[in-house]
């Protein structure tokens, strides 16, 4: 890059303190959050996310430095977003992972909510196993409020995924109820959002890195200039 179209100091200045503010707004938003899925933490995240990205080129444009993050997505994987400009439909497609991690407490809960349903009390073919005490709560209680008390269903949270896809025009009733789950077209997908266990491991390695490289650091011999103090 010539010098002439080098950013200047000052735009990288500017640069830094929209990140700063973007971090104040991502705080603040996560502070306030009202759900797993709450629309002001993903717009927020967006938003740092771009002013990251900024700042980062612009370091890299005008002192050749960058920034030790990266903010973890699966954007990068999409294809040129190829949909109607002006959607007047959209599918929200989500997956949620999780494993039984304490079988006995999910029959409880189950057996509560069954004992509560009906008068009989409860049917142990159907809360007595673990395939029907799954469908006796996931029948009960919406799907974000398990994932909000997978903890107290004995559930532990797995990879998740948000797709949200544009279309022409919304979907007719009933019209792909027999294939819900057809592969989605990459190229309609507006946005998706990852939550993954593999995004914390990155940050670990790198912690671990930087922790060994310290201690590598401390085991050199001092310099001439400190042996003669």
């Amino acid at each position: 890059m010539s010098d002439a179209a080098q950013p200047t100091a000052a735009e990288v200045r500017a640069a830094a303190e929209a990140v700063k503010t973007a971090l104040d707004r991502h705080l603040a938003a996560v502070e306030r959050r009202t759900g797993e899925d709450d629309p002001a933490v993903y717009e927020a995240f967006n938003e740092l996310a771009a002013a990251a990205e900024a700042y980062d080129e612009l370091l890299y444009d005008r002192y050749d430095e960058v920034t030790p993050f990266e903010i973890p997505g699966a954007d990068d994987s999409l294809p040129p977003y190829a949909g109607p400009e002006e959607p007047n439909g959209l599918s929200v497609l989500i997956r949620r992972d999780y494993a039984v991690v304490e079988p006995q407490r999910l029959l409880a809960q189950a057996q509560r909510v069954e004992a509560a349903e009906f008068e009989d009390g409860a049917d142990a073919e159907a809360s007595g196993t673990v395939h029907g005490a799954l469908g006796l709560l996931f029948g009960e209680f919406e799907p974000d409020e398990i994932a909000s008390r997978h903890k107290e269903f004995g559930l532990e949270e797995g990879d998740s995924t948000l797709w949200v896809l544009a279309s022409d025009e919304p979907a007719e009733p009933g019209e792909w109820l027999e294939t819900p789950f057809e592969q989605p077209d990459p190229q309609q997908v507006v946005c998706r959002f990852d939550v993954s266990s593999v995004f914390d491991d990155d940050v670990d390695d790198d912690v671990e890195d930087v922790l060994a490289d310290d201690e590598e650091e401390d085991l050199e011999p001092p310099d001439a200039e400190r042996a003669d103090r």
